[in-house]
């Protein structure tokens, strides 16, 4: 297990770094306008994947081990197609007989990017979740590779050799990325096609759907936070200032791959696992392990002087340090809130992330409108770790409830230390 969160991190940790040679060519090249609208459209599309993935999404983690794949690809399959073909219906209503709220919601001259988007993260979000689902973790490390890896090399195409010097580049990249990566991980779970015990595709359907929608509309309810923050800078300082937000919180995120590869293991395992005790007790593990590391981490990005990120990124993206600083508490409250999150996930407990999302959104709405008009970039900073605090605090009182964990749990052991040691050293320098 210690392995595959190694290679997991290590995965991340690259992605981290080509997120970071991304982001210097956006900064550089591109300038705030443009990176704040390949920002919106990135959100955008996260937010419409929510419907999408009410079938195809991370439930698939859970299903996979106890479904026959048939079912589960014609299911999927047949929901992505039809959700995608009802947002070409709105899309095209909106812009028709509702102008001002489809511009409102999509930058122009995207609309049809969004929907191909969307079609090509749906399709890819079903392959790396069977994969996760089989416990095939390096595969899955491996897909996300070329993923964004194509789309590195692509946009560095898009810039110096096409000549595009705006939003374009970056949402071509990612196009290009996702489209080839779909290629990869469709070969990949082509043997899985054998696997089919004609399972009865209408009652498995209603059985993932009542799954699945507890954990998108947590997901829906968090992408709201996030957009509601976008969409009151842009009002207050225009789209110039999303751009210089959107590298801080870029920047940040780079924290992000500790807990995600720490939970993605986890969820993986617990949803193979009959044993609550066990799945709880490897919970509190890796919720330690995860803040731990995040706080470090965060703590040497603070550090970093502000004329440093001036210079990587050019003076106009300066102020990408003080919304680093607002949004470090954040990063390490959303360690523990994603350890939590795929636990209450993986013993199908989904119901409990809603929950505390709509906690969380709740702590969001008055914050954003008071910080942002007073504080800018940092009050959205600010707002985002207020959020994610009040969220963990719900996530653990459940998971107290829930298992009889004890406060005192949450404290760092000698123990602790020493198991991961041994674990490393098992894996590593047999």
């Amino acid at each position: 297990m210690i392995k595959k969160i190694f290679g997991t991190f290590g995965t991340r940790l690259l992605n981290a770094l080509v997120g970071f040679v991304t982001l210097w060519f956006g900064t550089n090249f591109l300038g705030r306008e443009a990176w704040g609208i390949g920002a919106t459209v990135l959100v955008d599309v996260s937010l419409l994947l929510i419907a999408v993935e009410l079938l195809s999404g991370s439930g698939l983690i859970y299903y996979t081990p106890r479904k026959s794949f048939v079912t589960l690809f014609k299911i999927s399959y047949a929901w992505i197609l039809l959700t995608v073909a009802s947002l070409v219906v709105i899309f095209c209503l909106l812009s028709n007989f509702a102008p001002a709220v489809y511009d409102a919601f999509v930058p122009e001259g995207y609309g049809v990017h969004i929907i191909l988007m969307v079609f090509l993260y749906g399709l890819h979000n079903f392959n790396m979740n069977v994969l996760l689902g089989k416990e095939r973790v390096g595969t899955q490390n491996v897909l996300f590779i070329i993923q964004f890896m194509t789309q590195l090399i692509s946009m560095i195409l898009f810039i110096f050799v096409f000549d595009i010097r705006n939003a374009d580049a970056f949402v071509y990249s990612l196009i290009t990325g996702y489209l080839t990566v779909n290629i990869c991980g469709f070969v990949c779970i082509l043997p899985y096609f054998k696997d089919n015990q004609h399972e009865r595709l209408i009652p498995t359907a209603k059985e993932m759907f009542n799954f699945g929608s507890m954990i998108q509309l947590s997901t829906l309810v968090t992408m709201i936070n996030r957009r509601i923050s976008y969409f009151v800078i842009k009002r207050f300082f225009g789209m110039s200032e999303v751009g210089v937000y959107t590298s801080g919180t870029q920047v940040s995120e780079a924290t992000k791959l500790i807990g995600n590869s720490i939970a993605l293991v986890q969820f993986s395992s617990i949803s193979n696992m009959d044993d609550k005790k066990k799945a709880a007790d490897l919970t509190v593990t890796f919720l330690k392990l995860a803040v731990i590391l995040t706080a470090l981490c965060m703590l040497v990005i603070c550090l970093i002087p502000k004329s440093i990120y001036s210079w990587i990124f050019t003076p106009e993206f300066a102020e990408t340090k003080d919304v680093l600083v607002s949004l470090s508490p954040g990063m390490v409250f959303m360690a523990a809130n994603m350890i939590f999150s795929h636990y209450f996930s993986g013993v199908n407990l989904p119901k409990h992330n809603l929950y505390g999302s709509l906690v969380g959104l709740l702590v969001t709405i008055p914050s954003i409108y008071i910080l942002i008009p007073k504080y800018g970039i940092v009050g959205a900073g600010i707002s985002v770790s207020i959020t994610y605090l009040a969220t963990i605090i719900y996530q653990w009182l459940i998971f107290k409830k829930e298992t009889k964990a004890r406060t005192i749990q949450l404290l760092p052991t000698l123990n602790d230390f020493k198991t991961l040691v041994e674990s490393v050293k098992s894996q590593f320098f047999k």
